[in-house]
């Protein structure tokens, strides 16, 4: 669900860049005053895992698509809405800079309709009223997936808003959202199911970490290594090997714009201001698509995958090891910069005290 910049006028773009910035402001002063120890590495290693665990495209069947996991949901009922949002714009800034998934102009939008969204509208509203103030294994599995289905819903939904009053693709309203919609309920299903069985896990191991977060206060003396150390390792374990086997199906973005426009690839805006992030994104990106760059790269700027696509999953020895690298690296990259963060930030709250 990673949109490109050939989808959004620069209007468009720097409003959501503008609405996503400071939320991330606004989010970055209460983690601040709330933030305890334990919590920020947790910051560290679920960006890390989350990185990872959206390299991995799932097929859903009968339809020639893939999706993969959001992670929004998942972030904010382990660690709160406010830490949560800035572990994903962590994630995907690391992602539109470095692999090139997602325009540097649609950040903002990526980032509201993946972060904000789950975070200050699906959890709030959905989530905390079905869980209720007791959390049991059935609440959690029930809250689970009508939230991660809802937000599947409203998240492809702002994705055609967002397109819509750009106004500068042939992607008629009605038709794109009519493709969109169903295409993530099918991935909404799939995430609740997964984001189900990692809370469940969870609430096994440490419960207090939902429970300290559904009532924003500190985890206080609780053990989290066990749960830090888990995350971990699954995350270095998803982007180092099991990113070889993602589906090399379309995501649910890229499939319904191919099937409204018949193409694989969107000429550019030709706005200048799109033009030179994408020149930009050219050269920061030294792994595009999560593999080694090719001895003739298109340029970005002029045609852009219709959203932030996985083109070419590994079909050899060196794809296989480009996938990898990417993998570990971006996994990496996530944990300092997700920790860096946090402690900053905790280091801040500290001097002015």
């Amino acid at each position: 669900m990673h949109m490109a910049d050939a989808l959004l006028t620069p209007a468009v773009g720097g409003t959501m860049w503008a609405a996503s910035a400071g939320t991330i402001a606004y989010c970055s002063n209460r983690v601040r005053n709330e933030l305890d120890d334990k919590k920020v590495p947790l910051m560290g290693v679920l960006g890390a895992f989350l990185f990872a665990a959206q390299m991995i495209n799932f097929t859903i069947p009968a339809t020639g698509s893939s999706g993969h996991l959001g992670g929004g949901l998942l972030l904010t009922i382990l660690l709160g809405p406010y830490a949560a949002y800035l572990t994903i714009s962590s994630v995907l800034v690391v992602q539109a800079l470095f692999f090139a998934d997602g325009g540097l102009l649609a950040l903002g939008c990526n980032i509201f309709n993946m972060g904000f969204i789950p975070a200050f509208v699906v959890y709030p509203l959905i989530y905390k009223r079905i869980i209720g103030a007791n959390p049991s294994p059935a609440r959690l599995t029930a809250a689970t997936m009508v939230a991660a289905i809802v937000g599947l819903q409203l998240g492809p939904f702002c994705v055609v808003l967002e397109t819509w009053f750009s106004g500068i693709s042939s992607l008629p309203f009605s038709t794109f959202v009519l493709l969109m919609q169903p295409i993530h309920l099918a991935i909404g299903a799939v995430e609740g199911v997964v984001t189900a069985a990692i809370l469940s896990f969870v609430f096994k191991a440490r419960p207090e970490i939902l429970r300290t977060a559904l009532e924003a206060r500190p985890i206080g003396n609780q053990s989290v290594r066990n749960v830090v150390l888990a995350f971990l390792a699954a995350a270095i374990i998803t982007g180092g090997f099991v990113s070889w086997f993602a589906s090399e199906n379309p995501d649910g973005l890229e499939w319904a714009i191919a099937k409204v426009t018949g193409k694989e690839e969107l000429k550019g805006s030709g706005y200048w201001f799109s033009d030179v992030l994408g020149s930009l994104q050219e050269k920061t990106a030294f792994l595009p698509d999560y593999n080694f760059k090719k001895p003739a790269e298109q340029n970005m700027s002029q045609d852009q995958p219709v959203a932030g696509s996985r083109e070419g999953q590994p079909t050899d020895d060196g794809s296989r090891l480009g996938t990898s690298v990417s993998g570990l690296l971006g996994t990496f990259m996530v944990l300092v910069l997700a920790l860096c963060g946090g402690y900053l930030l905790k280091k801040r709250n500290q001097a002015a005290g």
